[in-house]
């Protein structure tokens, strides 16, 4: 079969003929790729980012956004059957272990994570578990779905624990409306019923969070910040989604909060910099946000059915992963690029 592999960090990655992946497992899936997400993590792991955290063998296949149709299963496979649409949790998790147990697989402790430390599915098959598949509606495909087993599934995440808080008349301000930030809006719209206010510095980005249910936008420009605090009486927001990674570098983000607020992580690649008098003295929360539960992404296929997240694609096929890789470095995708066969 085609699969694109990384062969070294600090390089390009290669189309090349592999063999297809066989069930070696009793819970096994094979998955016949229909569509797969193109992620900036994929950038960061051919940086180099993730070499000594993943410590995995080169070459190996890239793509950690995979959905399409089951292939073949194992003999103890009973949630899935050949022929279902499937999109594929990002973590294959044992289930056994105490994080598992707690319904916490994002934190499973013998997780395997394809595309970043073995096989994934920017090739024509993937093998995963049976654990990782959720099925999708029938009105759905799966390159209508693909990217949001990452990209959405961590925005759902972060969407989820902020919308436990918010109360109506709250306001959340969502840094970003890139391809990560326009699932969120989405998502913490139909979680929740705080104000959104979406902060980018794309007037383009702006027009389109409008479109899916920001309250409120403003261009990030130099005066945002003070353009948050007068849209919230000079108290600021009680919850601020960072799905680009600026905000804690300069500061902006943290001067958008209210006291005892809530600022979760999502984007990175910047450090926060933050004094530690300014933490103790407002009591600001910094939340980390890793992917999302197994039932974050069942949650987000409900959303995804009933038509109120909906993924802003460009498509790629296979053969083009190169020029979707460079489209999406150079900040030209706009929504999410989707690699199709």
């Amino acid at each position: 079969m085609k699969a694109v592999q990384v062969v070294g960090y600090h390089q390009n990655l290669e189309l090349k003929e592999i063999d297809e992946p066989t069930v070696q497992g009793p819970l096994d899936v094979i998955v016949k790729v229909g569509a797969a997400g193109v992620c900036r993590t994929d950038l960061h792991v051919l940086e180099g980012q993730w070499q000594e955290k993943s410590g995995v063998e080169l070459p190996y296949t890239i793509g950690h956004e995979n959905a399409g149709w089951v292939h073949a299963v194992g003999d103890a496979v009973t949630n899935v059957e050949v022929g279902d649409k499937v999109i594929l949790h990002p973590l294959m998790t044992c289930g056994l272990c105490r994080a598992c147990r707690l319904g916490d697989d994002v934190h499973c402790e013998n997780s395997q994570f394809p595309g970043i430390d073995t096989d994934g599915g920017y090739a024509e098959y993937i093998r995963t578990s049976a654990r990782s598949c959720v099925k999708i509606d029938d009105a759905l495909e799966p390159a209508d779905v693909a990217a949001l087993a990452d990209a959405g599934l961590t925005a759902q995440h972060a969407c989820a624990k902020a919308a436990r808080l918010l109360r109506p008349g709250d306001v959340c301000v969502i840094i970003g409306a890139g391809g990560l930030g326009h699932i969120g809006i989405q998502s913490m719209k139909a979680m929740s019923a705080a104000t959104l206010v979406v902060v980018d510095r794309n007037p383009e980005a702006l027009a389109l969070a409008r479109e899916i249910g920001a309250d409120q936008t403003v261009l990030a420009d130099g005066g945002q910040v003070d353009a948050v605090r007068e849209l919230t009486g000079g108290k600021g927001a009680e919850a601020l989604l960072d799905f680009v990674g600026e905000g804690g570098a300069t500061g902006e983000g943290v001067a958008m909060l209210r006291d005892a607020g809530n600022y979760y992580v999502i984007g990175y690649g910047e450090n926060i910099n933050v004094p530690t008098i300014d933490i103790i003295s407002t009591e600001i929360n910094f939340i980390g946000n890793l992917v999302g539960t197994y039932a974050d992404l069942q949650d987000l296929m409900v959303l995804a059915a009933q038509g109120k997240v909906k993924l802003h694609t460009q498509q790629y096929k296979l053969t083009e992963f190169q020029r979707a890789l460079d489209d999406l470095d150079q900040g030209k995708v706009r929504g999410r690029a989707i690699l199709v066969p």
